[in-house]
């Protein structure tokens, strides 16, 4: 097997996902091509050593469907030989896509590829590809589907996470992520996004709220009980799970990730492939894995994959000298810390989603570039990304500096 390297990474701002969001105006196709074309412009890559372009996207439907890897291949310029193909794991679509994209290098078949996601979620609603899942009580019934602000309050019942406790989590992702910012930490991998005439629509994530405080959060009433108890999901939950007799409405739009717009990408290669692109490795790809987990709890999938991981890598917590996991839910960040008791001081040290917001196709790519990072920053090794994933799964990536 051949290693896989990470030579380079680069995101787009966070827009919101709302029609007066600052990136509203620039398509799906758009986003994905500003990120690939950023990836050549800051490597002088020549595009023709490029194998595979994999991007992640959830919703590939409308202006993001018809195999929105390609098309963005196509625009970014990189010639007609650059393969590329979209892929739906829903919220970990952007770090399976790396995997992906990884894996052909591993298997010796390409020595460059592209791993990334895009979303576009003031212009393509969450949700607007459809599927069975929802709605076809031949798997709905079974697998207990619930919406996923259901589930996480299901595991913050189950495993004892207060409306305070989730809402002090997302006090601390909001400072992480100002302090981040303020301090410059994203500055070498956020390319600001421009129209046509050059003039900058966004620079830097706009969702995050830093004046958060628990007082704020407290004035928000819960966004899921209704359907919760109204829609019959608390009955589905504690059917699935008859240990909780019932259960607890503690999360909001203050505790949970936000609706954004944002792509990103991940430069790829073997050891041959970044020598002849003339570039230096910052990171190898250690190990990867996916799993299936609890779909009522849905959400829990981060700590399954995680032990997982550790198996077939032969190694422990102890290893692991940073977490980064994809705030969806304050109450996943949670259990995953709880589950592993983890140091508050390797978990997210620079915010999430909470404060940053999830593209959900993107977002995978997005936090293991800022994971990469801060090893870099702080002159540590060795770093876990993790995403938990809608229909109860889970994906995870091990990666160390070299």
């Amino acid at each position: 097997m051949s290693e896989a390297f990470i030579y380079d990474h680069v995101r787009t701002p966070r827009g919101r996902g709302k029609p007066d969001g600052a990136l509203h105006e620039v398509t799906s196709l758009a986003l994905a091509t500003h990120a690939l074309r950023e990836i050549q412009r800051r490597n002088n890559l020549d595009t023709k050593l490029v194998e595979d372009v994999v991007l992640g996207c959830v919703d590939p439907v409308g202006e993001a469907g018809g195999n929105i890897a390609r098309s963005a291949t196509l625009c970014a310029d990189y010639g007609d030989q650059a393969p590329g193909v979209q892929i739906n794991r829903f919220c970990a679509s952007g770090l399976d896509a790396v995997n992906f994209a990884a894996a052909q290098v591993m298997a010796g078949q390409h020595e460059m590829t592209i791993g990334g996601g895009v979303e576009s979620m003031s212009r393509v609603g969450i949700g607007a590809s459809g599927g069975a899942w929802p709605v076809d009580p031949a798997v709905a019934i079974k697998s207990y589907f619930m919406p996923q602000g259901v589930s996480a309050d299901l595991i913050a019942t189950k495993y004892g996470f207060s409306r305070d406790d989730v809402d002090a989590y997302a006090v601390e992702s909001q400072k992480r992520a100002a302090k981040a910012w303020n301090e410059g930490r994203f500055a070498r991998s956020v390319a600001p996004v421009k129209d046509v005439n050059g003039i900058t629509l966004l620079a830097k994530d706009e969702h995050m709220r830093p004046q958060t405080n628990m007082q704020s959060l407290a004035a928000l009433k819960p966004s899921f009980a209704m359907m919760g108890e109204m829609g019959g999901f608390d009955a589905v939950g504690i059917a699935a799970h008859p240990e909780v007799e019932s259960v607890d409405h503690v999360h909001h739009a203050g505790n949970s990730s936000g609706i954004v717009d944002g792509a990103a990408a991940v430069l790829i290669g073997s050891k041959e492939g970044g020598s002849a692109a003339g570039l230096r490795p910052r990171a190898r790809i250690r190990a990867f894995t996916t799993i299936g987990s609890d779909p009522a709890l849905m959400l829990t999938g981060p700590v399954d994959v995680t032990k997982k991981l550790f198996a077939r890598a032969k190694m422990t917590k102890e290893d692991i000298d940073l977490f980064e996991l994809n705030e969806a839910f304050a109450s996943v960040v949670l259990r995953y810390s709880q589950a592993f008791d983890i140091d508050p001081e390797k978990l997210n040290v620079n915010g999430g989603a909470i404060a940053m917001g999830h593209p959900l196709g993107a977002t995978g790519a997005m936090i293991l570039g800022t994971v990469l990072d801060e090893l870099e920053r702080t002159g540590k090794e060795r770093a876990l990304v993790t995403l938990c994933i809608g229909a109860g799964m889970g994906t995870a990536t091990i990666i160390e500096r070299v």
